[in-house]
């Protein structure tokens, strides 16, 4: 494993992990896999990308780059509005379908079919509203820096780095201290007790589905820029967000991120040796042998 490989598995790792966090926490505190998260990862691209498009229609200086950059400002505003419009559209869709199961006391198995159909519902709402063409926030190319040791990144790659760091360190922050964070950990061990004790049980599952699409959405707004953007790209994500989760553990911010991190590295490495027509086949293999191996993952616990 060359040192340059290991930097390509860190970026595409550290992607993954963002949005591992918000299948955990899903499935950790609403009991179900959720298989229309990787959606929010498009759609959180695809609204930064509009209000990219929508700011250089008013000022050519915010898509201007800045520093070493590829983007310019409007970038990072299109990035917060994404993180908003993601976690209104999760609510939504909160509302509609899943709240409405629970209200129903729906089966896991309902659940986790109704998220199938969210998925195709969303993608193909995507794919009408933006077409499937392949977009992208800049066209501005970036040399790689060196890093030393045979390393070498984008001023890019670096910023996506940093800041997946940055917000599992604030997720982790959350969730360990603060009230919210408490609620969300009571409710994970046991709904029905977390009520009866004064927990906000709605409130703690909207600040899921909020968070969960809020990161899903930076995910989405970093393959967006490190890559390219497309409707199917929540869906080419979907395998390896579920591999990282559970290897990580159920429940486990820094497990999620970790894994993550495995994932994206195994990834690169099959990439180089095998080709890349073999990466979803990484993420599957490493997924069936958690499950066989540790089911409870890297931080989690046995039931």
């Amino acid at each position: 494993m060359t040192p340059q490989i290991i930097m390509d598995g860190l970026v595409t790792g550290s992607m993954i992990g963002l949005g591992a966090i918000g299948v955990t926490l899903t499935y950790s505190i609403l009991r179900f896999a959720n298989f229309a998260h990787g959606e929010f990862i498009s759609w959180g691209a695809y609204f930064a990308l509009a209000v990219v498009a929508l700011l250089g229609g008013f000022s050519g200086a915010l898509v201007a780059p800045i520093g070493p950059f590829s983007f310019g400002w409007a970038l990072p505003i299109g990035a917060v509005a994404a993180v908003l419009l993601a976690g209104a559209l999760a609510l939504v869709v909160d509302a509609l379908l899943f709240g409405r199961l629970r209200a129903n006391r729906s089966t896991v198995i309902i659940m986790v079919m109704a998220s199938f159909g969210a998925a195709l519902t969303l993608r193909s709402l995507l794919e009408f509203v933006f077409t499937s063409k392949p977009a992208y926030y800049t066209k501005a190319l970036q040399i790689a820096l060196p890093l030393g040791g045979g390393i070498r990144a984008t001023p890019d790659q670096l910023l996506s780095l940093a800041i997946s760091a940055v917000l599992v360190i604030a997720v982790h922050l959350l969730l360990t201290r603060t009230a919210i964070g408490r609620s969300m950990r009571a409710v994970s061990e046991n709904p029905a007790l977390a009520g009866v004790v004064g927990v906000e049980v709605r409130k703690v599952i909207r600040t899921v589905w909020l968070l969960g699409a809020g990161l899903a959405a930076i995910a989405g707004v970093s393959v967006g820029l490190l890559v390219q953007i497309r409707p199917q790209m929540g869906l080419d994500l979907l395998l390896p967000l579920f591999a990282a989760a559970i290897l990580g553990g159920i429940g486990s911010v820094p497990g999620a991120m970790l894994a993550g991190l495995i994932v994206g590295l195994a990834e690169a490495v099959a990439v180089q040796s095998i080709g890349a027509q073999w990466r979803a086949a990484v993420a599957f293999a490493i997924l069936v042998l958690v499950l066989l191996i540790r089911p409870q993952g890297l931080f989690g616990r046995a039931e």
